[in-house]
């Protein structure tokens, strides 16, 4: 039986995050400047003719063997993502149910603050497009992820995860009212990837958490026209162009100083993003060396990223270990949504 294959990249938020969550988006327009690393979610779908749906996640540890069914409940048992994938095309394409078995893993812990979850659905419906040979481009794609993990799943959130599974690379994204995204891949010369991969630290806090509650008090600060968030998320979309310039321009060593600023602003537009432990993170690598960093993604716990100038990264990382926090090993990687049969 022929089993379809999927992975997506996870990124990494560099500047602009935030700005992607409506109704920020809708109202001013959203930016985001992101790029996607060699981590990975990965799908193995393999269609089934007993009668039976399985669903196993090899990271979670979690399991379910179900009877063929139109619908399977996202809000019992676990594995919500995938039964959301699952009803969705049933309802658009399938309209009836089909048995197989569905395998996901994810190279990183959920909550990590580099879009797990987004990537994740995202690589499960890749499998799906793949099986069911759906004429679907990457817009489309990236907008049906959307679909059913923020109005399916009621699962709060931004737009940028699904569309940097979906394209790789490093991309400038903007985010308009009624889901209109524009994907602004960009040509960023290989010594300036190079660079960032050794000038960027990439660590993991030990700590995971649940962005919904993040972004929701988000949400309602600019529904409030809460001036001090809102004042702070105008100057994260700022940061992003500034962030696209300094690429383009291989003005590298900005890189840290913007970071550094949008660390500032991001802890404005919430509570809950940093922490006691974060902030003994940031300032344990600013002292060591860093110019600057941030958290990935909502903030609360997960990754963080820092800029290290000069060969400062070979201080930094001795100065974190001491602090029992370590590096990431990954690279930058430019190819999105890959799928392939075996």
């Amino acid at each position: 039986m022929t089993t379809y294959r999927s992975k997506a990249p996870l990124r990494l938020g560099l500047a602009g995050g935030g700005t992607d969550v409506s109704p920020f988006s809708d109202r001013y327009g959203g930016a985001i400047l992101n790029a996607t690393v060699s981590l990975y979610a990965h799908a193995a779908l393999t269609p089934r003719d007993d009668g039976k749906i399985i669903l196993r996640s090899i990271d979670r540890e979690e399991h379910l063997e179900l009877p063929v069914s139109d619908f399977l409940d996202p809000e019992y048992g676990p594995l919500k993502l995938q039964k959301g994938v699952y009803n969705r095309i049933v309802k658009d394409y399938l309209k009836e149910g089909r048995g197989f078995e569905l395998v996901t893993s994810i190279d990183v812990s959920s909550g990590s603050g580099l879009g797990t979850s987004s990537t994740l659905l995202t690589a499960v419906l890749g499998a799906f497009v793949a099986w069911l040979k759906l004429p679907l481009g990457e817009y489309d794609i990236a907008q049906l992820a959307y679909d059913i993990e923020r109005v399916d799943l009621g699962m709060a959130g931004g737009k940028q995860d699904q569309y940097a599974a979906i394209f790789g690379g490093v991309n400038f994204m903007e985010f308009y009212a009624e889901n209109r995204v524009i994907v602004n891949p960009l040509r960023i010369r290989d010594d300036i990837i190079e660079a960032l991969n050794f000038h960027l630290l990439l660590l993991y806090t030990q700590t995971t958490r649940e962005s919904a509650n993040i972004i929701e008090q988000q949400q309602q600060n600019i529904k409030k026209e809460n001036p001090a968030a809102l004042e702070a998320t105008k100057k994260l979309k700022a940061q992003a162009y500034a962030m696209k310039e300094a690429l383009l321009k291989n003005e590298i060593e900005r890189i840290g100083e913007i970071l550094a600023d949008g660390w500032a602003q991001k802890r404005q537009i919430a509570k809950g993003i940093s922490s006691p432990f974060i902030d003994a993170i940031y300032d344990t690598a600013v002292q060591a060396g860093a110019s600057g960093g941030k958290i990935s993604g909502a903030g609360g716990g997960g990754y963080m990223i820092f800029f290290c100038p000069g060969n400062s990264r070979y201080d930094v990382i001795e100065a974190l270990h001491a602090i029992n926090v370590h590096v990431q090993p990954y690279t930058f990687v430019s190819k999105g949504l890959y799928t392939w049969t075996s």
